[in-house]
């Protein structure tokens, strides 16, 4: 759109979306107002659409909500005006700088795993580290776009070599259940019911215990990570143990860039370092 003033679209309010924030966050208009430093009376005008926000009025309410991007574009469109964030595809000329930074990182991370992910868990871009764990996987899941959460999870995918699946699979449900509510995505909800659905391959559901003994060496043994929920998988005929970072862009401008984590597998102990290394 290029005009100021944009065409409500299909007549949802800006007063209702701003009120259904506020709730999803669970702060009261006084508590909105204080933080937004406005009055309860206003914001209770501005959800009941007896007084028009201006547009900054609009995205500094956004911002103390921490509403995604992408929503405050539909703010700012339920409110009659033109979206401020653009959405570019990482193949635009202006996201070459972009595209060229993620995959020097990504690189630099090998031989241990690491990739990109969009919004919905569809991977972008990922180094050699990642190809390691996908021996076995079926070909129509690795099919673009290749999403990261099917594939974990999946009964043909990674779900069967998983030691402590029980334990990485409800963290992955409960993270992407956490997102798609602060998200307010009904995609993101479709995914995870979809995944929620698959079944936990049989007696490949049990937690990590205490000490547990690999490849048949007497006396060799890994202690549970007690700093972080290890993602134990088996590849390449040995047992490698992951701790698992998220990152994402600070103040992002686009909505695209908004929505990309950078996802890292650190090696929780010496022996997966140096597996990954002699690979490598």
């Amino acid at each position: 759109m290029t005009t100021a003033r944009a065409r409500k679209v299909d007549d949802v309010k800006v007063g209702d979306l701003l009120r259904g924030w506020r709730r999803l966050r669970g702060v009261t208009q006084l508590e909105l107002a204080l933080k937004a430093d406005s009055s309860a009376r206003h914001i209770s005008f501005v959800e009941t659409d007896r007084s028009t926000p201006s547009r900054s009025m609009v995205l500094h309410l956004a911002e103390h909500l921490d509403v995604p991007v992408r929503d405050r574009n539909s703010l700012l469109m339920a409110a009659g005006y033109a979206p401020t964030y653009p959405e570019t595809s990482l193949t635009a000329p202006v996201m070459t700088t972009l595209r060229a930074g993620l995959d020097q990182l990504l690189t630099a991370y090998e031989p241990f795993p690491a990739l990109v992910m969009d919004g919905m868990y569809d991977v972008v871009t990922a180094n050699k580290g990642v190809g390691m764990l996908l021996e076995g996987v079926a070909g129509h899941l690795l099919q673009p776009p290749l999403n990261a959460m099917r594939l974990t999870l999946h009964p043909q995918g990674l779900a069967p070599r998983i030691r402590n699946l029980g334990e990485w699979r409800a963290h992955l449900l409960e993270r992407m259940h956490r997102q798609a509510t602060s998200r307010s995505s009904d995609a993101l909800r479709g995914l995870y019911e979809e995944v929620a659905a698959y079944p936990a391959p049989a007696g490949n559901t049990h937690t990590v215990p205490e000490k547990e003994t690999e490849g048949g060496t007497e006396g060799h043994s890994r202690a549970v990570h007690p700093y972080a929920l290890p993602l134990r998988i088996e590849a390449g005929g040995r047992l490698l143990s992951f701790v698992s970072t998220a990152t994402t862009f600070n103040t992002p401008m686009d909505v695209t860039v908004s929505e990309l984590a950078v996802e890292t597998f650190l090696p929780a102990d010496p022996e997966t370092a140096a597996a990954l290394r002699a690979a490598g």
